[in-house]
């Protein structure tokens, strides 16, 4: 049984020597942490994970010296999973849950918790303290190779099911790691390439998920990112790591590099990144140097070496070791969250469901259909211990009078591609309905690998261009990282996207297209027409080592919204084979005052004719705002479960915080506007239902000025003229009616106020004089 405990931390530390505690702020080996024998301190293992537990046997379990150790991790990181016969190396199956760009489509809190909790009783099967997870960076564009890891665009999203899973995983005794802190969007040059992002688009969008997460679910640990963020290297962000994550959001938990982030370890211990992970002799070397020579304090040093030892006291206490998870239940949780996410996107003439006792022919073309791509690829890939095949799966489900066909179609380059595409089409011709599984390119996504293109792989798009002229049913569904460009869209009847959608994807997506689950997935990222409309597409991926993110906060649906641009597909679209009627919103407020949070009641009737789920969004749209805000922002979701004929109200909060705005020139939020409309939403641009409450704002926010400020921006405050007045009178030895003379001179100058004055008073009044003049009017 483990002995020690959080009051021997101090004591421990106490007794280390220099090198023991430069051992223990690095990782033991790639997988574990140091542990110190003499002092009874053990290591603990960690692992990639976020949507599946990968343990390298060879790389956990085979030692912790081994010299292959680097080129390991090179490849893991490296590697293509192209379905479930993709490089999954010597690691052991586990299940392999839809990614996050799926998971992200079912807005649904309870199942990203049982997701969290299936995945920890995998950890503590295999003897994992710590899951690498999850990571929630903002899909600023869905180019990013690793968009697929990531809930959405938007940080409610992200921080509401970030925070379920780690509930998840954390009520059942297995750590989680946040990740990747932060403004990890792009992997072009990912650990050298600075994402320049301003203040505000910071604080309320890029920051705003992982402060949720952290609030809600105290992850044990926050991974810092590979990437600099406006100049300086993550792991080494004093900013980023101590003001806002430590003083500002009050985190008390581990910090953790992302695996060879750190290029300074003085520098990212000075700042806040405890753990360096994995081990480094050479960063092992220079942090021992960096002691010695008193650039690192000791009582800092200390302080991260007693973070490690309650991480470490923490995941130990919790293993239960012989634990044996139920893979079984735990495929059948896979299925269930796929089939709850999968998103309907257009379903033209009611082609889908489809009817398994009608007579005739059902032709499902494609490779993908067979063999599925499950997942992503990197770092994070799953070794799955069992693959459902669509193909399988949907003839399961087919009557006796449905004869369910197959022709295999590749998205690789084919020198026969249109000798194939005419035998699929001439087979098409025969057939009553045609399912078509495209996907992406290979290897054109993944860690270390950003799409170029948001097409398809060439052959699918030709493919159902070609299948759209047979004039039969086409129903396609996209396998796919993120968003794709869909040119054959008004061609085709139905169009299921699946992403990435684990290794239960197969059953649930026969569920979907047979009518056995009503589809409830709805986009948690807009879908643009095409790549140029991206938001910041005209700066991205930058040059010089810099990438500027130029769209600032207005992000996805934000940007859509600002340039009145029409997407393929909205946030928030996801179609059902029912239809829901808003009837009703309340709401506890009749204004909005500098501290007030609302309660917002909204009723919603199943007003079709089979069972669904409706996903209810709450979006808050300022009137006449004092800074330039977006039209409309999500802050708030439920989904309801809802029979035919059924009525359901459900309570939605929104917080002060929901109704500011982040302003850099006081550094604060602030609460500036004339009104608020409350909305109650299918979509971003399916509005069901609205009520406008007023603003009251207990003091106007005032412009802080300064002596280079405008003269027109001096005198919109209103006690500058007052105050000025009466220093002219003081220091001048002039009368109040010739010092108001003398500020009417002034006014209307397009120069800084100080310079203006100074054409009239020379330098009988001191810059310094106004400026402690104007701090103190700033201040009041």
């Amino acid at each position: 049984m483990f002995q020690l405990s959080e009051d021997e931390i101090p004591s421990l530390v106490g007794q280390m020597t220099v090198g023991e505690k430069v051992a223990l702020l690095s990782g033991r080996g790639l997988w574990k942490t140091a542990s110190i024998e003499r002092l009874g301190i053990p290591s603990v293992v960690m692992t990639d994970g976020a949507y599946g537990v990968r343990y390298s046997t060879t790389q956990i379990d085979a030692g912790d010296n081994d010299e292959d150790s680097l080129q390991a991790f090179l490849e893991l990181v490296g590697q293509q999973g192209d379905g479930p016969g993709g490089m999954f190396g010597a690691t052991r199956p586990a299940t392999c849950f839809p990614n996050g760009n799926l998971l992200g489509c079912s807005w649904d809190i309870d199942l990203a918790y049982r997701m969290g909790a299936a995945l920890a009783a995998e950890c503590q099967d295999f003897g994992v303290h710590l899951l690498l997870g999850p990571g929630i960076n903002i899909r600023r564009t869905p180019l990013a190779g690793r968009a697929y890891e990531y809930y959405s665009e938007d940080p409610v999203i992200s921080g509401e099911l970030a925070a379920a899973v780690i509930s998840g995983l954390q009520d059942h005794g297995v750590g989680a790691s946040l990740k990747h802190f932060a403004c990890n969007n792009s992997e072009i040059e990912r650990t050298t390439t600075s994402s320049d992002v301003d203040e505000r688009a910071l604080r309320e969008i890029y920051l705003a998920g992982f402060e949720r997460a952290i609030e809600r679910s105290a992850p044990w640990t926050v991974m810092s990112a590979y990437n600099p963020l406006n100049g300086i290297q993550a792991a080494e962000h004093h900013w980023l790591l101590r003001t806002v994550l430590r003083e500002e959001w009050g985190y008390d938990g581990l910090v953790v590099s992302d695996w060879h982030a750190i290029k300074d370890r003085g520098a990212a211990l000075n700042a806040g990144t405890e753990l360096d992970m994995p081990e480094s002799q050479p960063r092992k070397a220079r942090l021992h140097a960096a002691i010695e020579a008193g650039d690192v304090p000791t009582e800092l040093i200390d302080a991260a070496c007693a973070r490690v030892l309650a991480f470490v006291i923490k995941c130990k206490m919790h293993e239960k070791r012989g634990t044996a998870a139920d893979l079984d239940a735990h495929h059948a949780l896979s299925r269930e969250i796929a089939a709850e996410s999968i998103v309907l996107l257009r379903n033209v003439g009611k082609a889908l469901p489809l009817d398994p006792g009608r007579p005739g022919e059902l032709l499902i073309v494609g490779d993908g259909a067979v063999i599925p791509v499950i997942q992503g690829s990197g770092s994070a890939t799953t070794n799955p211990y069992r693959v459902d095949s669509p193909l399988a799966q949907i003839a399961k489900r087919a009557g006796d009078t449905l004869t369910v066909r197959h022709q295999p179609f590749s998205c690789a380059a084919q020198g026969d591609m249109l000798a194939s595409i005419e035998a699929i089409v001439e087979a098409a011709s025969h057939a009553d309905g045609v399912v078509v599984f495209a996907e992406n390119e290979k290897s054109r996504h993944g860690e270390g690998n950003d799409r170029d293109t948001l097409k398809l792989a060439a052959s699918h798009d030709a493919l159902i261009k070609a299948l759209a002229s047979v004039g039969r049913k086409i129903v396609v569904v996209l396998s796919m990282p993120d968003t794709v460009e869909m040119p054959w869209l008004h061609d085709v009847d139905a169009v299921l996207a699946s992403f990435y959608a684990g290794q239960g994807g197969g059953e649930a997506i026969a569920r979907i297209l047979f009518g056995e689950q009503n589809p409830c997935g709805k986009l948690s990222a807009s879908m643009p027409a095409r790549v140029n409309d991206i938001p910041g597409w005209h700066t991205y991926p930058g040059e010089h080592g810099r990438h500027v993110y130029s769209e600032g906060i207005f992000v996805g649906y934000r940007f859509y919204d600002l340039k009145e641009i029409v997407p393929a597909f909205p946030f928030g679209h996801g179609l059902s084979y029912t239809s829901f009627t808003y009837e009703n919103m309340e709401l506890d407020k009749s204004e909005i005052g500098a501290d007030t949070s609302c309660a917002v009641r909204v009723t919603v009737r199943n007003s079709g004719s089979v069972a669904g789920k409706e996903v209810v969004q709450l979006y808050v749209r300022p009137l006449a705002p004092g800074l330039k805000r977006p039209i409309r922002e999500l802050k708030s979701f439920a989904k309801l479960h809802l029979q035919p004929g059924e009525t359901k109200t459900v309570s939605l909060t929104l917080r002060q915080r929901d109704f500011r705005y982040f302003d850099t020139a006081r550094s604060a939020w602030v609460l500036d506007a004339e009104a608020f409309v409350i909305e109650a939403a299918a979509s971003s641009r399916d509005i069901r239902l609205s009520v406008t409450l007023p603003c009251k704002l207990p003091a106007p926010v005032l412009p802080l000025i300064s002596p280079n400020s405008p003269t027109a921006l001096v005198f919109a405050h209103p006690r500058a003229e007052a105050v000025l007045v009466s220093f002219f009178v003081a220091r001048l030895s002039i009368s109040s009616a010739e010092a108001t003379a003398l500020l009417a001179k002034t006014k209307g100058s397009f120069l800084g106020f100080y310079d203006t004055l100074s054409w009239y008073v020379g330098d009988s009044v001191k810059e310094t004089d106004i400026a402690k003049i104007f701090a103190g009017l700033n201040d009041n």
